[in-house]
């Protein structure tokens, strides 16, 4: 069971013409804080929560601006309910709640400092975020070049006691479903491939800081 989506599109070129149009009128109103706008977008899309504009560089999804622009504390609630992740970061690598505090909303600060249900260290977090993407690497790197994908970044999934994620990949049929299987120093990463490529067939790989291991490969 897949409990949220890791929405690696970043190029106009790679989505629809309608996608990229949700898309972007997301981005603008989150932009612009136009809050009623945004709550209205994600009532009918709550899947698009942790996206972020097609084209742009800043990788900024909405509760991002909700930080920057010192939204009201209802309006951060509604998007932690969307599903919005609190440790999500933007292309500086900062998390919502690091742009509250730079912006000095200390309304927010409380709101959006990560609730994790789940303990890695961070640098075997660091390590095994980087195992995992030399494997999606390694099956799919013309399609991650090709569209300019990115990469999942794991420390979501500390913030749930058991969170399941999708991550697509256009043009193999298929993509990478991925769970933290155990926790603490000796945290564990599962990772499956599916595609429909090659009759079907999947990999399962398990990812720790000290590396990857193929466990089981075939199967439908």
């Amino acid at each position: 069971m897949i409990d949220a989506v890791w929405d690696g599109l970043t190029r106009p070129e790679t989505l629809g013409e309608d996608s990229v149009r949700v898309r972007q009128r997301l981005a603008a109103a989150a932009k612009s804080y136009d809050w009623p706008r945004v709550i209205s977008v994600l009532s009918e899309h709550p899947e698009l929560v942790n996206t972020t504009r097609p084209g742009g560089s800043s990788l900024y999804a909405p509760l991002h601006q909700a930080g920057h622009g010192g939204a009201p504390a209802e309006i951060v609630h509604r998007l932690i309910r969307f599903g919005a992740w609190r440790t999500l970061q933007n292309v500086r690598g900062e998390r919502p709640v690091d742009i509250a505090e730079r912006r000095r909303h200390s309304h927010l600060l409380g709101i959006l400092a990560p609730h994790l249900k789940r303990r890695v260290p961070l640098g075997i977090l660091v390590k095994m975020q980087g195992h995992f993407h030399a494997v999606i690497r390694g099956r799919a790197e013309r399609q991650v070049q090709e569209h300019q994908l990115r990469l999942p970044e794991l420390e979501p999934l500390l913030e749930f006691e058991d969170l399941r994620v999708w991550f697509a990949v256009p043009g193999m049929y298929g993509g990478f479903s991925y769970w933290l299987e155990t926790e603490g120093v000796e945290a564990k990463l599962v990772s499956e491939r599916w595609g429909r490529i090659g009759q079907g067939s999947g990999q399962r790989h398990e990812i720790t800081s000290v590396g990857t291991q193929l466990v089981n490969e075939g199967f439908v």
